[in-house]
Protein backbone atom coordinates (compact mmCIF):
# COMPACT_ATOMS: atom_id res chain seq x y z
CA UNK A 1 0.00 0.00 0.00
CA UNK A 2 1.63 3.09 -1.13
CA UNK A 3 0.56 6.15 1.79
CA UNK A 4 1.17 8.88 -0.67
CA UNK A 5 -1.47 7.65 -3.32
CA UNK A 6 -3.96 7.13 -0.64
CA UNK A 7 -3.27 11.07 0.58
CA UNK A 8 -4.04 11.89 -2.89
CA UNK A 9 -7.10 9.96 -3.01
CA UNK A 10 -8.12 11.69 0.21
CA UNK A 11 -7.36 15.27 -1.63
CA UNK A 12 -9.24 14.39 -4.63
CA UNK A 13 -12.15 13.05 -2.82
CA UNK A 14 -11.76 16.10 -0.88
CA UNK A 15 -12.04 18.51 -3.50
CA UNK A 16 -14.75 16.92 -5.27
CA UNK A 17 -16.84 16.91 -2.45
CA UNK A 18 -16.23 20.83 -1.60
CA UNK A 19 -16.51 21.73 -5.17
CA UNK A 20 -19.73 19.32 -5.24
CA UNK A 21 -20.96 21.97 -2.20
CA UNK A 22 -20.25 25.30 -3.54
CA UNK A 23 -21.40 24.09 -6.33
CA UNK A 24 -25.01 23.45 -4.54
CA UNK A 25 -24.69 26.75 -2.42
CA UNK A 26 -24.53 28.68 -5.31
CA UNK A 27 -27.64 27.38 -6.90
CA UNK A 28 -29.65 26.65 -3.59
CA UNK A 29 -29.22 27.59 0.05
CA UNK A 30 -29.83 24.53 2.23
CA UNK A 31 -29.52 23.78 5.47
CA UNK A 32 -26.81 22.02 7.08
CA UNK A 33 -28.16 18.79 6.86
CA UNK A 34 -29.63 18.91 3.24
CA UNK A 35 -26.29 19.45 2.43
CA UNK A 36 -24.90 16.51 4.02
CA UNK A 37 -27.48 14.29 2.36
CA UNK A 38 -26.89 15.79 -0.96
CA UNK A 39 -22.95 15.39 -0.62
CA UNK A 40 -22.93 11.69 0.94
CA UNK A 41 -25.76 10.78 -2.35
CA UNK A 42 -22.98 12.23 -4.83
CA UNK A 43 -20.80 10.63 -2.90
CA UNK A 44 -22.31 7.29 -3.54
CA UNK A 45 -23.83 7.34 -7.30
CA UNK A 46 -21.11 9.88 -8.77
CA UNK A 47 -17.75 9.15 -7.24
CA UNK A 48 -18.27 5.28 -6.26
CA UNK A 49 -14.96 5.53 -4.11
CA UNK A 50 -13.79 3.06 -1.95
CA UNK A 51 -13.52 4.76 1.51
CA UNK A 52 -16.18 3.60 4.18
CA UNK A 53 -19.14 5.75 4.98
CA UNK A 54 -17.40 6.78 8.19
CA UNK A 55 -14.66 8.43 6.23
CA UNK A 56 -16.80 10.00 3.76
CA UNK A 57 -19.50 11.35 6.55
CA UNK A 58 -15.97 13.18 8.50
CA UNK A 59 -15.05 14.31 5.57
CA UNK A 60 -18.26 16.11 4.81
CA UNK A 61 -18.79 17.44 8.73
CA UNK A 62 -15.30 18.79 8.14
CA UNK A 63 -16.30 20.74 5.13
CA UNK A 64 -19.68 21.99 6.42
CA UNK A 65 -17.83 23.04 9.45
CA UNK A 66 -15.70 24.90 7.24
CA UNK A 67 -18.71 26.43 5.29
CA UNK A 68 -20.33 27.28 8.54
CA UNK A 69 -16.77 29.16 10.01
CA UNK A 70 -16.66 30.63 6.56
CA UNK A 71 -20.77 31.88 7.27
CA UNK A 72 -21.68 30.35 3.56
CA UNK A 73 -23.75 27.90 5.59
CA UNK A 74 -25.83 29.13 8.45
CA UNK A 75 -29.13 26.64 10.08
CA UNK A 76 -30.38 30.40 12.46
CA UNK A 77 -31.18 32.29 9.33
CA UNK A 78 -31.82 29.90 6.98
CA UNK A 79 -34.80 28.95 9.68
CA UNK A 80 -36.03 32.24 9.83
CA UNK A 81 -36.84 33.14 6.31
CA UNK A 82 -37.87 29.75 5.58
CA UNK A 83 -40.04 30.27 8.27
CA UNK A 84 -41.48 33.19 7.73
CA UNK A 85 -41.86 31.84 3.62
CA UNK A 86 -43.94 29.38 5.06
CA UNK A 87 -46.13 31.84 6.81
CA UNK A 88 -46.35 33.81 3.79
CA UNK A 89 -47.65 30.92 1.93
CA UNK A 90 -50.45 30.34 4.95
CA UNK A 91 -48.88 27.88 6.45
CA UNK A 92 -50.08 27.41 10.59
CA UNK A 93 -46.97 27.37 13.53
CA UNK A 94 -47.37 23.48 13.74
CA UNK A 95 -46.70 23.17 9.88
CA UNK A 96 -43.85 25.52 9.65
CA UNK A 97 -42.19 23.87 13.13
CA UNK A 98 -42.66 20.15 11.34
CA UNK A 99 -41.39 21.64 8.25
CA UNK A 100 -38.01 22.69 9.62
CA UNK A 101 -38.06 20.13 11.34
CA UNK A 102 -38.24 17.65 8.64
CA UNK A 103 -35.01 19.70 6.76
CA UNK A 104 -33.21 19.10 9.92
CA UNK A 105 -33.05 22.42 11.79
CA UNK A 106 -32.34 21.84 15.45
CA UNK A 107 -35.07 22.36 17.47
CA UNK A 108 -33.95 26.03 19.02
CA UNK A 109 -33.56 27.27 15.84
CA UNK A 110 -37.16 26.38 15.24
CA UNK A 111 -38.22 27.42 18.64
CA UNK A 112 -36.37 30.88 18.13
CA UNK A 113 -38.35 31.23 14.60
CA UNK A 114 -41.81 30.74 16.16
CA UNK A 115 -41.08 33.29 18.62
CA UNK A 116 -39.84 35.55 16.37
CA UNK A 117 -43.49 35.02 14.16
CA UNK A 118 -45.18 35.70 17.15
CA UNK A 119 -43.55 38.45 18.38
CA UNK A 120 -43.67 40.23 14.92
CA UNK A 121 -47.64 39.14 14.06
CA UNK A 122 -51.66 39.68 15.57
CA UNK A 123 -52.38 35.75 15.89
CA UNK A 124 -50.37 34.24 12.94
CA UNK A 125 -52.93 31.00 12.55
CA UNK A 126 -55.75 32.92 12.02
CA UNK A 127 -53.87 35.00 9.15
CA UNK A 128 -52.68 31.66 7.87
CA UNK A 129 -56.22 30.27 7.57
CA UNK A 130 -57.74 32.97 5.84
CA UNK A 131 -54.58 33.09 3.25
CA UNK A 132 -54.95 29.35 3.16
CA UNK A 133 -59.18 29.83 2.51
CA UNK A 134 -58.58 32.32 0.08
CA UNK A 135 -55.91 30.05 -1.83
CA UNK A 136 -57.91 26.99 -1.49
CA UNK A 137 -61.52 28.71 -2.40
CA UNK A 138 -62.78 27.13 0.78
CA UNK A 139 -64.88 28.46 3.69
CA UNK A 140 -66.59 31.95 3.14
CA UNK A 141 -65.60 32.01 -0.35
CA UNK A 142 -68.09 28.62 -1.30
CA UNK A 143 -71.18 30.05 -2.75
CA UNK A 144 -74.11 30.19 0.14
CA UNK A 145 -75.87 27.43 -0.68
CA UNK A 146 -72.93 24.50 -0.52
CA UNK A 147 -70.90 25.92 2.67
CA UNK A 148 -72.83 23.28 4.46
CA UNK A 149 -72.15 20.46 2.07
CA UNK A 150 -68.54 21.25 2.15
CA UNK A 151 -68.05 21.76 5.45
CA UNK A 152 -66.34 18.88 6.56
CA UNK A 153 -64.09 18.82 3.70
CA UNK A 154 -63.03 22.20 4.54
CA UNK A 155 -62.45 21.48 7.89
CA UNK A 156 -59.93 18.73 6.88
CA UNK A 157 -58.29 20.92 4.37
CA UNK A 158 -57.78 23.35 7.07
CA UNK A 159 -56.87 20.48 9.95
CA UNK A 160 -54.44 19.33 7.09
CA UNK A 161 -53.21 22.48 7.54
CA UNK A 162 -52.14 22.00 11.12
CA UNK A 163 -54.94 24.58 12.28
CA UNK A 164 -56.67 23.85 15.46
CA UNK A 165 -60.09 22.70 15.43
CA UNK A 166 -61.43 26.21 17.31
CA UNK A 167 -59.52 28.27 14.75
CA UNK A 168 -61.12 26.33 11.66
CA UNK A 169 -64.34 26.60 13.12
CA UNK A 170 -64.10 30.20 13.45
CA UNK A 171 -62.25 30.94 10.03
CA UNK A 172 -65.57 29.04 8.30
CA UNK A 173 -68.06 30.72 10.28
CA UNK A 174 -67.23 34.01 9.31
CA UNK A 175 -69.03 35.88 6.76
CA UNK A 176 -68.09 36.52 2.97
CA UNK A 177 -68.51 40.02 3.31
CA UNK A 178 -66.49 39.82 7.21
CA UNK A 179 -63.63 37.60 5.20
CA UNK A 180 -63.03 40.32 2.38
CA UNK A 181 -62.67 42.60 4.62
CA UNK A 182 -59.94 40.58 6.79
CA UNK A 183 -58.06 39.74 3.33
CA UNK A 184 -57.74 43.64 2.45
CA UNK A 185 -56.28 44.31 5.70
CA UNK A 186 -53.79 41.09 4.89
Amino acid sequence: MNPTSNKSDFEDLTTNLKDLAYSYLEKYNPSKQQLKVYLLKKYLTKIKGNKSKKDVSSIIDHIINNLEKNKLLNDEMYSDAKARMFLRRGYSLNKINQSLRKKGIEEKYVKQSIEKIKEDQIEPDFVSALKLCKKRRIGPLRPENNRELFYKKDMGILARGGFSFELSKRVLELAVDEFNKLIKII
